[in-house]
């Protein structure tokens, strides 16, 4: 009798079996495969499933005001999400789909262009190419947060299996009014909406610009973006442009990752650009780097992306508003709130992801009649004013390309204005790192691991004191004797804070299977003192926590 299974099967299958995907970062995420544990046409079914049963239960409207689906172009990224919208639409909610593979942040505007009920986007942004997710909107514009999590959660387990999951065919919800085309107003509005958040929309518009798309959906739109803002000497990758879910030229579609920018360095040299634009696959993250005084291209870290941006879309407002807000993340620099204390502007941290971001900006806007400026997190996301209710790797884009335009027409870099930042509000440099586990097993280590930080915490760093303990899963700041709450969400997150300021934050990602370590210190220049000596005291002595910290 031939065995259909050897034994070497059998963990693979387990991990496919055991258990389902379950909703993390406002929605679902995992490797393309059958079983209920991976990313696939049933999954999706039922995640749709449950979110239409539960916009039902709690939106009167939701039949009338619809749901926006738009799509990535990885793999199986059309077939998903046409898949539900044959699901909204056999639960008689219209199903407002995107006639193309669009960027992420496409969708998130038409939702709130079209006033819909909610949104999902199949995509998995800068996973690897065997990934694949399925990413859920509120009609408020922002992603879900609890207790919609929870609540279509519990709806998907109610819906039952895909097999018995009602799915009209595509010329029948048509003719039934239930399956409609995105209309093309939803890209004019967003791109309208993304120039004009420029601050200085005519300087140095001469700056060579070279773009790279990831084999994502973002080539077209940034590269549009860029022409209507009047950069007429943009370069993309031509090998890297065309939408592609195979990302034959990158192991990892991560503006992050190393090697991911290669191509784009290379044609930054060939054409002598100014500045580089990069996208991740589904253009909702940015990457950025700029020429230096002494003429080389050097990237940005994202904190230095989020300090650039935050300040210059503070500080050169035409018409500042009344109570300005700025956000950023735990995970993120401190020097964002630095920067925005000084400057007389509202300052929020949340925990790490935009959804938390911008559902907090919606609370301090409707209580306190706060304005969004910036808000960033230093994973390569930012949003510019409120013109999308999530991280916009097109309109940071446009953004930092107006920024360095505006530093060409003054005669110094995107760099020197960053030192400019740095010698008024103090300088910061940080670094992480990822310890990777994929797997069932890896799950258990990594949460080994951050319950072996809980339980034995360290009591100096480098020769320094851990004064603070915020624990964020028990939701406590504990310093010394003392007690307090940290007046977030619960979330499996630690922070260690030394007693010269320094910080460490330690977190399992929410969408890789990473456990990430985070460093941050924060130095000011003695008087006299060169900023470039005081980055390099800054980096040795982060270097120094990072091997005590035995990462």
């Amino acid at each position: 009798m031939r065995r259909l299974v050897s034994a070497g099967d059998v963990p693979e299958l387990e991990d496919r079996l055991t258990g389902r995907l379950e909703f993390g970062t406002a929605g679902l995420r995992g490797i393309l495969g059958a079983g209920p544990n991976r990313m696939n046409r049933a999954v999706a079914r039922q995640a749709t499933a449950g979110l239409a049963r539960y916009l039902l239960k709690t939106d009167p409207d939701a039949a009338s005001r619809g749901v926006v689906v738009g799509r990535d172009a990885r793999r199986l990224s059309d077939e998903m999400a046409h898949d539900a919208a044959g699901v909204l639409a056999a639960h008689g909610i219209p199903a407002l789909v995107a006639p193309e593979a669009a960027p992420t942040p496409h969708a998130a505007f038409g939702l709130k262009q079209l006033a819909a009920a909610a949104a999902v986007v199949v995509t998995a942004s800068h996973n690897p190419p065997e990934y694949n997710g399925y990413k859920v909107y509120w009609g408020d514009g922002a992603q879900i947060v609890p207790p919609h999590d929870r609540g279509i959660a519990a709806e998907i387990e109610a819906a039952g299996p895909a097999s018995g999951i009602p799915l009209l065919p595509e010329d029948e919800a048509r003719s039934r009014g239930l399956w409609r085309d995105l209309p093309g107003s939803v890209g004019e509005g967003w791109l309208a909406g993304i120039l004009g958040q420029q601050r200085h929309p005519s300087a140095g518009r001469d700056a060579v610009i070279v773009t790279t798309a990831l084999h994502g959906v973002g080539g077209k739109w940034l590269g549009d973006a860029l022409y209507r803002a009047g950069f007429g000497s943009v370069h993309p990758v031509p090998e890297q442009q065309t939408p592609d879910g195979r990302f034959p030229t990158v192991s990892f579609p991560n503006p992050e990752e190393k090697g991911a920018l290669d191509l784009a360095l290379a044609l930054a040299e060939r054409t002598r650009a100014d500045l580089l634009l990069a996208n991740d696959p589904d253009a909702d993250r940015l990457a950025v780097g700029a020429r230096d005084s002494s003429g080389r291209m050097r990237v940005f870290s994202g904190n230095e992306t989020g300090v650039l941006l935050g300040h210059y879309a503070l500080t050169q407002l035409s018409e500042r508003p009344a109570k300005p807000l700025l956000l950023a993340t735990i995970v993120s620099s401190s020097q964002l709130g630095r920067i925005a204390r000084d400057l007389g502007a509202r300052y929020e941290e949340t925990l790490t992801g935009f959804k938390w971001l911008m559902n907090r900006a919606l609370e301090v806007e409707a209580e306190e009649g706060a304005s969004l400026v910036f808000a960033y997190e230093e994973a390569l996301g930012y949003t510019v004013g409120d013109v999308v209710r999530d991280k916009d790797g097109v309109g940071a884009g446009v953004l930092f390309a107006d920024l360095g335009g505006w530093c060409r027409s003054r005669g110094v870099t995107a760099w020197d204005y960053l030192a400019e930042i740095q010698r008024a509000h103090g300088l910061t440099v940080s670094s992480q790192k990822s310890v990777v586990r994929p797997g069932r097993e890896g799950q258990q280590e990594i949460a080994g691991l951050m319950e072996r930080l809980r339980k034995d915490p360290p009591v100096q760093v480098a020769g320094e004191k851990v004064v603070s303990l915020r624990d964020y899963d028990l939701g406590i700041v504990r310093e010394g004797e003392r007690e307090r709450p940290t007046g977030l969400p619960r979330s499996n997150v630690l922070a260690f804070v030394l007693e010269g300021g320094a910080r460490i934050t330690v977190r399992p990602s929410g969408t890789e299977p990473k456990l990430k370590y985070y460093f941050e210190r924060s130095e000011v220049p003695a008087t006299g003192e060169a900023l470039a000596a005081t980055r390099e005291r800054a980096e040795k002595r982060l270097r120094e926590m990072e091997g005590a910290f035995g990462t």
